[in-house]
């Protein structure tokens, strides 16, 4: 039903951008799908086809415009579709976040917004370039430009080489020690706290805690094929700590999660674990 393509950024952006994406379905007109997302990183997505909402606040929808941008996920964000739709969008490596941005992530976790309002690019032209693309790789490259432009305009070309590391340790050894990851990195755990904030929105005990969760719903979707030992230490204490981190990351008990129909969610956890393999 969901058909999502993935592509990797070129050279010169590949310190910026973690991958490109085009997701599109052919839908009955009256067909809605409700599910949620809980991205690591901030992305930004043009809507091509289809109506797209997002839960802004307690039971209140909206989609102020056809170029969005999500920040990362500390909780559950509802999203909602009807009929057939069509995206394309990019998502932005923690590490490079003030080479596009003006304000520090953690203003914009659990948030959906204008993209131009939060890091200017020049979404109206780049969503017409993209719509009028006559393939993925012409959509790739309308993003691609834009961002590039955005990069240069900011004038900071140089990505946070420790927020760079511990995107890497968060998404491949999710149950280390904040001490430790620290220690890795060569950072206190304070100066730590502090770029995290900044960069990917929330503290690195927050970020290690989602990975963790991610790794272990990416395991029972099937993407992942962890060993007995990897899969050891993604267990939980116990079932009533199991229960908590799903309660808190998808609003569902285990046993929902697993019958639950999420295909947004479950094509996220699939660019995840691709994107995984490929860096």
């Amino acid at each position: 039903m969901l058909l999502s393509r993935t592509y990797r950024p070129s050279e010169r952006l590949r310190p910026y951008i973690r991958r490109f994406y085009v997701f599109e379905a052919e839908l009955p007109d009256d067909f809605v799908i409700e599910d949620f997302l809980l991205a690591e990183t901030a992305f930004v997505r043009c809507l091509l086809k289809g109506e797209w909402v997002g839960e802004v606040a307690p039971g209140e929808w909206s989609r102020p415009s056809k170029t969005l941008f999500f920040g990362s996920n500390q909780y559950p964000f509802r999203v909602r579709v009807q009929g057939s739709f069509a995206v394309a969008g990019f998502a932005i490596r923690p590490s490079a976040w003030r080479c596009v941005a003006r304000r520090p992530h953690n203003e914009f976790v659990d948030r959906l917004i204008p993209m131009e309002e939060l890091i200017g690019l020049n979404s109206a032209g780049m969503l017409q370039e993209v719509e009028a693309a006559a393939d993925d790789e012409g959509k790739v490259a309308a993003m691609e430009n834009a961002i590039w432009d955005r990069i240069q305009e900011l004038g900071r070309i140089n990505t946070d080489a420790a927020m760079a590391q511990f995107e890497t340790i968060a998404r491949t050894s999710s149950t280390m020690m904040v001490e430790d990851a620290a220690e890795q990195i060569g950072l206190s755990v304070r100066q730590m706290e502090r770029r995290c904030k900044q960069h990917f929105g929330l503290t690195p005990k927050a970020v290690m805690r989602r990975s963790r969760f991610l790794d272990l719903a990416t395991a029972i979707r099937g993407f992942s094929t962890p060993s007995e030992a990897d899969l050891a230490e993604l267990r939980y204490f116990d079932q009533s700590h199991l229960n908590r981190e799903f309660k808190r990351f998808t609003h569902m008990t285990p046993g929902q999660f697993k019958k639950a129909f999420t295909p947004l969610q479950t094509a996220g956890l699939k660019l995840r674990e691709e994107s995984l393999h490929e860096d």
